[in-house]
């Protein structure tokens, strides 16, 4: 029977799925403690045997050192847990890598910004609410006549599908949006009302009201009044700092001199570009906060000025090479954040289209000017030459379609040979 040591944080739900394995096989694990985050998994010896320094991580007695909430629970699980056949093992492997997938990544989405964890993005939010709801619909509909999600008993494949779904329900996952969903809610409560999961996350209350962005508490865990007494304490020390130290700051002076001429020479590839009356900051906040279709995409019609600014389509000229849809997203997303100053007067938005092992990368880009501004710096030459470029016709019906499509993140695609959409990233 195992038994270790399990290093992670109070109310860490991937390490509930590693406890509750233990509570059902009966392996010993402790946690530690003593565990502080930011602080023991950065530590030499931490780092020595879990080199990404991540929790949940477990020490087992005989020296295993195992990471990833996945792998530890496997590692405690028994038998009934795991699969009794190999039909039974694939099956638990396949809703583990459901709730992973396909809820795990919306529900952050969707909670992170509520609990002041992460920025609040209202396209992001709806499209992780519409995952939510496309992944409680597959899961409701076959729990209509099954008890647990693999066997007639409980496996690792319900605790960790119900591990991925406790902060939605916890949060956001109100009477009116789940309320549809009674296969699920059965399974779940009936999940969670056993005495192995609650002697691990204890007694659960669902969501009665689904929560919000606070702006203030996510200014107040990013240090947003920290911010403003530093600035305060910053400007009382330059008003004292001549008094105190007059000599040493003469002898910063000439260094501040040697820095600016850098700052001057740093010429701005939009300087020769000729200027539109276009507020890409606003459309960009437009886009964020309303839906597209209805607010963000007549916003920009009404604002776009085809005499100095442009639109572009992009499609990636070697989709023989893609293989698995969330490396092609990492594809994308590498591009987009190795390029600086270029969304000063630009916007774009990548989609990637089908499948694993089927599937392309289209865009639509707009920017100041009538040419390929990726051109306009050597900074800005990432990627671009591995995509095809075409300048679109602002006037074409067909031009609008394929905005509306690429902004909105649905539609046919007709040109990309029939593949839907799958996911996206927004440059701005």
């Amino acid at each position: 029977m195992a038994s270790g040591k399990l290093y992670t944080y109070p109310g860490n739900f991937r390490a509930f799925k590693a406890l509750i394995a233990a509570e059902y096989s009966g392996a010993k694990v402790t946690v530690d403690t003593s565990f502080k985050f930011g602080e023991t998994n950065k530590s030499s010896d931490f780092l020595a045997k879990f080199p990404l320094g991540k929790v949940p991580a477990f020490e087992a007695s005989n020296g295993d050192c195992v990471f990833e909430s996945n792998a530890i629970a496997y590692y405690l699980g028994n038998e009934q847990l795991l699969g009794k056949t190999q039909t039974d093992s694939a099956r638990v492997q396949q809703w583990i890598n459901f709730g992973d997938n396909e809820i795990l990544p919306a529900s952050c989405t969707w909670v992170f910004p509520c609990l002041g964890i992460t920025q609040f993005n209202k396209q992001d939010t709806e499209k992780a609410k519409e995952l939510i709801q496309k992944a409680l619909t597959v899961l409701n509909n076959y729990l209509k006549t099954r008890t647990y999600l693999v066997g007639e008993r409980i496996t690792q494949a319900d605790i960790a599908v119900a591990c991925d779904l406790l902060l939605a329900y916890q949060y956001v996952l109100d009477p009116s949006f789940r309320g549809s969903f009674v296969n699920v809610n059965r399974w779940f409560t009936t999940l969670i009302n056993q005495p192995q999961f609650k002697k691990v996350i204890g007694d659960f209350k669902l969501c009665e009201k689904m929560a919000a962005f606070d702006a203030k508490k996510y200014a107040e865990l990013h240090g947003g009044d920290k911010k403003k007494k530093d600035d305060k304490g910053g400007k009382q020390q330059k008003k004292e700092q001549p008094k105190q130290q007059p000599k040493q700051a003469k002898k910063e002076e000439p260094a501040a001199e040697e820095e600016e001429p850098k700052k001057k020479d740093d010429k701005d590839p939009w300087a020769k570009i000729v200027k539109s009356d276009f507020d890409f900051d606003a459309f960009k906040r437009c886009y964020s906060n309303n839906d597209t279709i209805p607010v963000a995409l007549p916003y920009f019609w009404e604002k776009f000025d085809k005499n100095t600014m442009s639109i572009w389509r992009c499609v990636y000229k070697y989709p023989e090479e893609l293989k698995l849809t969330f490396m092609t997203s990492n594809l994308v997303g590498g591009m987009l954040q190795r390029l600086e100053k270029l969304r000063k007067f630009a916007f774009g938005s990548m989609c990637v289209l089908g499948e694993n092992n089927d599937n392309t990368i289209s865009g639509v880009w707009f920017w100041r000017g009538h040419d390929l501004a990726f051109e306009l710096s050597p900074d800005w030459q990432i990627d671009f030459e591995s995509y095809e470029w075409t300048k679109l016709d602002p006037d074409a019906e067909s031009t609008k379609e394929v905005v509306k499509e690429h902004f909105a993140w649905e539609g046919d695609f007709k040109d990309m040979g029939g593949k839907t959409f799958n996911t996206g990233k927004v440059y701005k």
